[in-house]
């Protein structure tokens, strides 16, 4: 056993700099993503490989690349810093429940339709939480969950991750938007065959929903989708149905909200059963505010009742 052994070690700083750069892959992003200037930034990761004695990074003039040996300590260096979150969140729990710090993640496609309700029930209930609100795509979140950036998310699920905890809150439908020349236009009881035969716009790939949609057709029976006409957001996608370029799915929780920018729209209905998805927290497994998180999930059901959804019984 080594005695008085005098060995630096690494600061949470130059951990927490390093593993930024390893997502982004760019110092200026990484030092913008955790609040650092890129010199400090910069500074911070040349300590780091000084200490451990090992070049973690391959510099050149237009990108940053990890090392082999760059890639097994950024491993590390997450699961060190997620350790250190959960000793916090650990530390917050025990203080008192629903105070300090809540690091809320929530996917675009719910974002707009339901913070309303969040923020409306947060601020009535729990003055005393600090409420901090992200909007990244479900790829990004699940990353910032596992590595400790994120505490919660509201997203759809299944997710079928290892080490996440889901707290189902409710179910929509989807329905169809069209033009308002469309055959389907305003029907009810439109039978999911149909969608065999529409061109149907989508969002952009790394959206949850592009893929909801597309498992929607194949369940009809379509296996090709021709991707022609992309859209980034919710918003301009209605507007491009609008315009007369096709037509798209959209959760009932969306409907109000981006088909009143427009007086070209129309609305179909889906037979029973209709297409859905479902939405949910999601936590870590074991988490140390667990029980909180799902005091929330429970008032949050309650609060979204009014919505057109279905909510979920707290034991499904």
């Amino acid at each position: 056993m080594t005695v008085g052994n005098k060995r630096r070690q690494p600061s949470l700083a130059q951990l927490r700099a390093f593993a930024a750069v390893a997502d982004h892959l760019h110092f200026r992003d990484a030092a913008a993503a955790i609040g650092m200037s890129q010199p400090a930034l910069s500074g911070a990761v040349s300590a780091l490989e000084e200490t451990l004695g090992v070049t973690l990074l391959e510099r050149t003039t237009r990108k940053v690349l990890l090392s082999p040996e760059g890639e097994r300590i950024a491993v590390r260096a997450k699961a060190v810093l997620g350790e250190v979150g959960a000793l916090m969140e650990e530390a917050e729990a025990v203080r008192a429940p629903f105070t300090g710090v809540l690091r809320l993640a929530v996917i675009p496609t719910v974002a707009p339709y339901l913070l309303p309700t969040v923020l409306r029930l947060v601020h009535e209930r729990y003055p005393h939480l600090d409420l901090q609100v992200h909007e990244e795509q479900t790829a990004n979140l699940l990353d910032g969950l596992a590595g400790g950036r994120l505490d919660l998310l509201l997203l759809a699920v299944p997710l079928g991750v290892p080490g996440v905890t889901e707290l189902p809150l409710f179910d929509e439908d989807f329905v169809l938007v069209t033009p308002l020349d469309h055959w389907l236009g305003g029907r009810e009881g439109i039978p999911r065959q149909a969608l065999r035969e529409l061109n149907l716009l989508l969002l952009d790939e790394g959206h949850c929903l592009r893929d909801q949609a597309l498992d929607i057709c194949r369940e009809a029976g379509r296996d090709d989708v021709p991707v022609t006409t992309t859209a980034a957001g919710l918003s301009t996608l209605v507007q491009l149905v609008a315009g007369g370029l096709g037509v798209t799915l959209l959760p009932r929780t969306a409907l109000k909200v981006e088909t009143s920018r427009s007086n070209q729209l129309l609305t179909g209905y889906f037979a029973d059963p209709a297409p859905t998805r479902r939405v949910a927290l999601a936590m870590r497994a074991g988490a140390a505010r667990g029980g909180e998180y799902a005091e929330l999930a429970a008032a949050l059901r309650q609060a979204l009742r009014p919505l057109p959804v279905r909510v979920v019984d707290r034991n499904a």
